[in-house]
């Protein structure tokens, strides 16, 4: 693996950006949930428009129990109840709300519990800006319509995938076998995975070659590392091989 070392960074997204994200993903989601109840979720066979309902809304209440008790573990949390159907449009509305406000007047530096890396609220909001954008591409996929996601927003998402979610491996997955160079070629954003001892990998942000690079749009290789678009759509440069083992070893579920 030869470097060229040259260090890349990443657009700096705000608190307010990321929370005005959640804002918009989140309502594109309930007008498109009513519009069309049956559609099915491709990414999510077994989901209809409800279901994405409720995930996204169960997801956010869980993070603003978290925020609000300040808890440092989950013992003391309360698991969310679903609502009837006839009753599932209005409370993903209103806890939803509730619990992006919660989000907005928290102190972004307030240590509470995270699954993974640094545990405090301003992990929560980017994490919520993300997850509600690939869960937008969802809804938006299921009703037929282009999803609004923005370049920059997805550089990030890119980057949080790759130091939050790839150090989280399925079981019995094959090696990654190589290193990945991942790089945007519409926005800033570049990346090398590689990987160590019990194919721990390694992310730092440069331009660096690779065993294989991975190179596409922001908006297309985000969807990319969450396995809603294929490397089909994207270029796929060197050992493909590497390039699949690295895609499918991420524990998403």
């Amino acid at each position: 693996m030869a470097r060229i070392g040259r260090l890349h960074q990443v657009a700096v997204i705000s608190d307010k950006r990321y929370l005005d994200a959640v804002r918009t993903h989140t309502q594109l989601i309930v007008s498109l949930a009513v519009k069309h109840p049956t559609a099915t979720i491709e990414s999510c066979p077994q989901w209809l428009m409800g279901d994405l309902l409720w995930h996204m809304g169960e997801v956010l209440m869980f993070w603003q129990q978290v925020v609000d008790k300040k808890a440092l573990d989950t013992t003391e949390l309360e698991w969310v109840t679903r609502p009837e159907p006839q009753n599932l449009v209005q409370w993903y509305t209103d806890g939803v709300a509730s619990a992006i406000d919660t989000l907005a007047n928290a102190d972004r530096d307030m240590p509470c519990w995270t699954w993974t890396g640094v545990q405090n609220v301003a992990w929560i909001i980017r994490r919520m800006a993300h997850e509600s954008a690939v869960h937008m591409w969802d809804a938006c996929q299921a009703a037929g319509v282009e999803a609004p996601l923005q370049s920059e927003l997805s550089s990030d998402g890119i980057d949080e995938f790759l130091h939050v979610m790839l150090p989280h491996a399925r079981e019995a997955q094959p090696i990654v076998g190589g290193s990945v160079h991942v790089h945007c070629t519409d926005v800033e954003g570049e990346w090398l995975a590689v990987p160590g001892d019990a194919d721990v990998m390694t992310v730092t942000r440069e331009h660096a070659k690779g065993s294989c690079a991975i190179r596409g749009t922001a908006n297309d290789l985000n969807l990319l590392l969450w396995r809603r678009l294929s490397s089909f759509d994207v270029e796929v440069i060197g050992d493909a091989s590497v390039a699949e083992r690295f895609l499918m070893r991420t524990l998403l579920d």
